[in-house]
């Protein structure tokens, strides 16, 4: 079985190891534009804090690795179009043409940062973050800028805000929506985090989308309807849609242009597949899908599509949009439904808040949290947590616990590490359980 895998991203690295291990007889061949793998897309960061040396050395995987692993690495490599029917895929390598026939091709590609809707955004003065060489570009840049525009309050550039204010720089950050890392968290959760990077000295600029990047030779100006900037760079920060432009008219896709595929990560062709920023992702809370664009997401939908490449045997269960980071050190983490969006789920919600000590003795660092649940049947479906103790793992025990449909009932009573010097005598997790379960009490 010849096996090949266009794009050697989280997504497509994934698949390649997984097949290895289901399938240890397969032809496995891993294609990529890039001349290098495995570099880690928050490398950036990591590089300006001093957690690694050289920037090359943010990966999360090395080509030995995957030719250890028996898989072929094409790198530097385009693939420009594929013909579905007769299974044959056309790349583009040093200028000259070349074919490739597969048996089964999964489709991997990820995500562009080129926006349409943001003229000059391809100015080599608005950063690219996700691969090697636009890094390398970007950390010079950034080490001779005075004040840099950061276009996107997600993650990423909550992220980036962090690190260049450590830097000394100059940061404005543009969202347009209202707050900060607005999918993930309500207001009042992110609240002290904003006010406290504010302080600091990012200068936020909400309810303002970016129309207009324009190089005046000295500088980038940044326009939205209310207001330009004068800055000398930009962090472009946020991924803008998948890059899709190879496939055939037999692929079936979505309007935002994603690729259809079934519970199996199927296209519309049976030996076709795609994962990772390819696809829009099976959102677990309700029976829609979204384009989620997470590492996470990618790296399950990779191990999920090895298991389904001969028979069909296992559905991908999808995403609760579980993040976790440090911003001006506060780790905030985020799992399933926000109280804003519960107003649309086809059940009554409630929410509690809790708020307790990290531990008794190791620190006194308060941990806020809040839990957000269905009023009549107690189902657990989201919750957020915000403190200067690191509560990044709790998250998991709270994302499993979505994902396992517990209720407040189930969740209070589940075991937990007890050690005064490392917890509180009840941890934040099943207090958020058993806060929200006695929230309704009182209410009844």
């Amino acid at each position: 079985m010849k096996v090949v895998i266009i794009g050697a991203s989280f997504a497509g690295v994934s698949a390649a190891l997984a097949i290895r291990k289901k399938h240890p007889k397969a032809e496995i061949h891993l294609i990529d534009k890039q001349q290098t793998i495995g570099y880690l897309p928050g490398g950036i960061n990591l590089y300006f804090n001093e957690t690694i040396g050289p920037i090359e050395t943010a990966q999360f995987i090395s080509e030995e690795q995957l030719v250890d692993n028996g898989i072929s690495l094409l790198l530097n490599a385009e693939v420009v179009s594929m013909d579905s029917k007769q299974r044959i895929i056309k790349y583009e390598k040093q200028e000259s043409d070349f074919f490739m026939s597969f048996d089964k091709l999964i489709l991997a590609t990820g995500s562009s940062q080129w926006s349409q809707k943001i003229l000059g955004s391809d100015s080599e003065k608005v950063l690219k973050y996700k691969f090697l060489q636009g890094v390398v570009n970007a950390i010079e840049h950034l080490e001779n800028s005075n004040t840099v525009a950061l276009i996107g309050g997600g993650q990423i550039g909550g992220e980036a805000a962090d690190t260049l204010l450590k830097k000394g720089k100059e940061v404005h950050l543009f969202e347009r929506m209202d707050y900060l890392l607005f999918k993930y968290f309500d207001e009042e959760m992110i609240r002290p985090v904003q006010a406290e990077m504010s302080a600091r000295g990012v200068i936020f600029h909400f309810n303002e989308t970016v129309e207009k990047v324009t190089d005046t030779g000295k500088a980038l100006l940044i326009e939205t309807k209310k207001s330009q900037l004068l800055c000398d760079s930009a962090i472009f920060a946020m991924n803008v849609r998948p890059d899709l432009r190879y496939l055939d008219e037999q692929i079936q896709k979505h309007t935002d242009q994603t690729v259809f595929v079934n519970e199996y990560l199927q296209t519309s062709q049976e030996d076709i597949f795609a994962i990772g920023d390819c696809i829009q992702v099976p959102y677990s809370l309700s029976k829609e899908s979204f384009y989620i664009p997470l590492v996470n997401n990618a790296v399950r939908t990779g191990l999920v599509v090895a298991q389904n490449l001969v028979e069909p045997t296992t559905p991908f269960v999808g995403s609760i949009r579980t993040i976790g980071t440090k911003l001006v050190d506060y780790y905030v983490a985020s799992t399933g439904l926000t109280e804003a969006e519960g107003l649309f789920h086809e059940q009554p919600i409630s929410v509690t808040h809790v708020h307790q000590r990290s531990s008794l003795f190791s620190g006194n660092e308060k941990v806020s949290g809040k839990i957000i649940f269905e009023k009549d049947s107690h189902k657990i479906l989201g919750a957020q947590l915000v403190s200067k103790a690191n509560i990044l793992e709790k998250i998991n025990t709270l994302a499993l616990g979505i994902q396992m449909g517990q209720t407040l009932e189930e969740f209070y009573q589940k075991d937990f590490l007890y050690h005064p010097y490392y917890s509180s005598v009840i941890d934040i997790t099943n207090q958020l359980g058993f806060e929200g379960l006695w929230s309704e009490a009182d209410e009844n």
